[in-house]
């Protein structure tokens, strides 16, 4: 066994951190649980895994927000040199309490838009925390610059929006440093939120890209966390995803959470895909939640856009301010039709390309030229590099030739504002233009168009006059996450330039009653689907997902970013040789199931046969007469008949125990008719067109069986091809004496009643029936045909025909989700306990028990 300091050094040294000066401790040490004290300075694994709620009774269910930045504006005061906060009302995570009540606690955590020298942080600490409910983590100047400018916005944010690095001219590639930078820093951001977390009542919501390893980190302290995670730009698809080099991290991360959030369904289908490509993860929907199983644990995944906070829009629509600018903007554009954009100066919105687009509906619509001006506003970029450079380049390039080419004295077709522009004018044009046009090329959300909607409504007596109409046009990019919710819009894909021109040329002459009704449709929802109705919908699912978490217990297994927890049973437990051994040896008659591959030899062995350890330990148990030994396997009985010679005394069951033979030098037997076997020709032409028409699949001949195999094709096509299959056969099988099971990357016809669960049964009623009721049954396996086998054992012992009570040992291979009590880790640990069992064996005669209950019996 690894000791415990070996362990935690394995554990570190696979975290993949940078050697950065971590943040100094600020905040005092907290009170996690009732009557503990959690020293977050040491490393003591799990201080919840085995604690129950506290038996006051009071539970806070404080919201802890963690997000790359604070929702707070910071400056330094020039006269007293101190730096000065105040909430930024403009952030989502301030915006987000409006889902909840007043009395609802909240803590961000997260960093400051400015640099805090490291002689100032502990004062900063405390203030923000007492005044705030903040927590800042300070990250050092080149740790952020390698997190956030490195790994961020140059690595995963262009592949999250299907920019491959193709060159290096054209996207930075993956760099190590700069990714250990990104662990660095999502630890550092886990120390914090330590320092500051009741694991009992607490539900932490962690923020973006940014943070996705940061559950790992959470989830190995706190094994029952309360964790979710909401995604807020785009998923790619399993193909740009799979060529980042930590895939496997990242999704691990996101999987250590309760709930994860996305957008739209096709970023959740793309994550889901991703899990099932490459760590082979199924998901299901239940009641109407899609949650993945990972290792026991339910992580559930929640589709719903974010919205916009109606009250701060309408706050500063309210501004006399915004009145001005919006006469102002009416009068400068007097007699002509304002479309307008406002986007992140970026190369994935798109504005070269809606230039281009404004381009071609000129030369297209010459009747447009003078009367219509795209205002262009460009937001500050987010990120730098060459890739912004030549957008930028290319925006002014092409707005000057659409000016030169169609503008005159007194008028510009294409205004760009490239500035910061306060609130109140950005506000002003939203409720001055006439269209709002977004053609971004790929985007997590974007709120532009719900924000031009809330102001084209206007509010009393302000932007906008009382008795005129409300309406607006949108024109929007299919591939941005806020165009499934608009369906009034007009969609258009922006590498299209001409349908774009299409599309404004349509937006701009279409009837104002049309305008009214698609106008009304997207407020009616916008207005109802704000930031608050997102926030509390996502916890409320939070909450639902974390109820039964003290219900199984916990075990944190796996190092570093590889760390999962295996949640089960609190009965789960593992079979030890110390424990059974006693046992056996009180016990006269004893029957003992294996399940061959995955138990006895390994699943993804190339040699099939079982190794000669494998056959000392099953010669050692046979030679016992005391014991009953079976080999019940999928495999055919020849294979099996040659692969076990040397073990005389060993009794079989093959495919699926269809036959069933006692020893070596009994006869095999079915209690099956084979003389019906007509299906067989029905179900094989089928099973072949599909095996023809999915490349990767083939189709298994056992005498009792056919079965469709297709792990070897591709994951969603073979998955979508077994469905198709499953539903073919059981239509054509209707009224034969035959079932269609679907498993593990098979399809299965076989004949009623065939299961390792019945042939187990069998053989524990003919000892029963022959004098020899076995006193102990132990059964081991480790896929789903054996846990038909660890169920009818159970129902069997306990039919009270029978009148046996044995002690039973349902055991499966590798700690998951079973109808067995006990498990053991692998094919070593099963070998490792029958080689103990054997070991304990009396060396008496050396005729098996089995060979007297088949004489007995025949």
């Amino acid at each position: 066994m690894v000791s415990r300091s070996c362990a935690n050094f394995l554990d570190l040294s696979s975290w993949d951190l940078l050697d950065f000066p971590h943040t100094p401790r600020t905040l005092p040490r907290v009170m996690t649980v009732p009557g503990i004290i959690s020293d977050v300075d040491g490393d003591r694994g799990d201080l919840s895994s085995e604690v129950t709620t506290s038996s006051s009774g009071v539970s806070r269910q404080r919201k802890i927000i963690v997000a790359n930045m604070l929702p707070l504006q910071s400056k330094r005061d020039a006269e007293t040199g101190k730096w000065c906060f105040n909430w930024d009302e403009d952030s989502l995570q301030l915006q987000l309490k409006d889902g909840f009540s007043s009395e609802t606690e909240f803590l961000y955590v997260g960093s400051l838009n400015v640099d805090i020298e490291s002689s100032e942080q502990e004062e900063v600490s405390q203030k923000l925390l007492e005044d705030f409910n903040c927590v800042a983590t300070f990250l050092s100047k080149e740790l952020q610059e390698m997190f956030y400018f490195g790994f961020c916005k140059h690595q995963l944010w262009p592949l999250f929006h299907y920019m491959l690095p193709m060159f290096p001219d054209h996207g930075d590639r993956f760099d190590r440093r700069l990714w250990q930078a990104y662990v660095s820093a999502n630890k550092i951001f886990s120390d914090r939120v330590m320092e500051v977390i009741n694991p009992e009542d607490d539900y932490v919501w962690i923020q973006d890209y940014h943070l996705m390893v940061l559950p790992t980190f959470l989830r190995k302290r706190f094994n029952r966390i309360k964790l979710g995670f909401f995604l807020h730009s785009p998923f790619p698809s399993s193909e740009i995803y799979r060529t980042l080099p930590v895939r496997d991290e990242i999704l691990r991360g996101l999987l250590n959470c309760d709930l994860i959030g996305f957008h739209t369904f096709d970023y959740a289908r793309h994550f889901l895909s991703c899990c099932s490509r490459m760590l082979g993860l199924d998901y299901e929907s239940k009641r109407g939640h899609i949650g993945l199983d990972y290792f026991g644990r339910t992580v559930y995944i929640k589709i719903l856009p974010v919205g916009v906070h109606m009250g701060r829009l309408e706050s500063v629509l309210s501004l006399d301010s915004t009145l001005a600018k919006t006469k102002e903007v009416q009068e400068q554009f007097k007699g002509k039709k304002l479309v307008l954009g406002i986007d992140d100066m970026d190369i994935f919105k798109g504005i070269s390309l809606k230039l281009i687009a404004m381009e071609h509906l000129f030369e297209t619509y010459w009747n447009l030229r003078g009367k219509v001006v795209l205002v262009q506003i460009v937001n500050p970029a987010r990120s730098s590099g060459k890739d912004v450079e030549e957008a930028k380049r290319e925006t002014y390039v092409t707005a000057k030739r659409i000016n030169e080419r169609y503008g005159t004295s007194d008028y510009k077709p294409i205004v760009l504002i490239d500035r910061l522009v306060p609130r109140a004018e950005k506000t002003a044009y939203y409720a001055a233009a006439d269209c709002c046009l977004v053609n971004a090329v790929r985007d997590g959300m974007n709120l532009v168009p719900y924000k031009y909607i809330v102001c084209r409504q206007g509010t009393r007596n302000k932007a906008l006059n009382d008795s005129s109409p409300r309406t607006s046009t949108l024109v929007v990019s299919e591939f941005i996450g806020c165009s499934p919710s608009l369906s009034g819009a007009i969609r258009v894909n922006p590498w299209d330039v001409d349908a774009v021109a299409e599309a404004v040329n349509s937006a701009l002459k279409m009837s104002e009653n049309e305008k009214q009704l698609r106008h009304e449709k997207h407020y009616n929802y916008i207005s109802t689907h704000g930031v608050g109705y997102w926030a509390k919908s996502f916890m409320q699912d939070l909450e639902r997902a974390c109820r039964d978490h003290y219900s199984k217990r916990c075990w944190g297994i796996g190092f570093g970013l590889g760390f999962r927890v295996l949640s089960l049973s609190p009965s789960f437990r593992k079979l030890s040789v110390e424990h059974i051994v006693p046992i056996y040896r009180n016990k006269e008659r004893r029957a003992i199931f294996l399940d061959y591959d995955g138990t006895l030899v390994p699943e993804s062995s190339i040699a099939q046969d079982p190794s000669a350890e494998v056959v000392s330990v099953l010669k050692a148990l046979c030679e016992d007469p005391k014991n009953t030994v079976f080999i019940v396997s999928g495999r055919g009985k020849e294979s099996l008949s040659n692969w076990l010679s040397p073990c005389e005394n060993l009794g079989i069951a093959a495919e699926h125990g269809y036959f069933i033979r006692w020893n070596s030098k009994g006869e095999w037997e079915t209690c099956y008719s084979s003389t019906d076997t007509e299906w067989r020709s029905m179900v094989e032409p089928v099973m072949r067109s599909y095996m023809e028409a999915t490349d990767g699949t083939s189709i298994e001949f056992k005498e009792s069986a056919l079965v469709w195999h297709h792990q070897d094709a591709d994951p969603d096509f073979g998955s979508c091809q077994a469905k198709e299959l499953l539903d073919h056969l059981e239509s054509v099988l209707a009224n034969e004496p035959v079932v269609v099971k679907r498993g593990q990357h098979i399809v299965e016809v076989k004949p009623q009643g065939v299961s390792k669960g019945l042939a187990a049964e069998k053989v524990i009623r003919e000892m029963v029936e022959s004098g020899n009721p076995p006193e102990l049954v132990m059964c081991i396996g480790d896929d789903r045909s054996d846990e038909d086998m660890f169920e009818s054992i159970l129902s069997t012992i306990t039919n009270p025909e029978l009148l046996i009570q044995p002690e039973v040992y349902a055991c499966t291979v590798g700690r998951k989700p079973s109808k067995a009590k006990y498990f053991l880790d692998d094919e070593a640990d099963v070998l490792k306990l029958l080689r103990g069992l054997g070991d304990s064996s009396s060396s008496l005669k050396p005729t098996c028990h089995t060979q007297v209950a088949f004489e007995s019996i025949v």
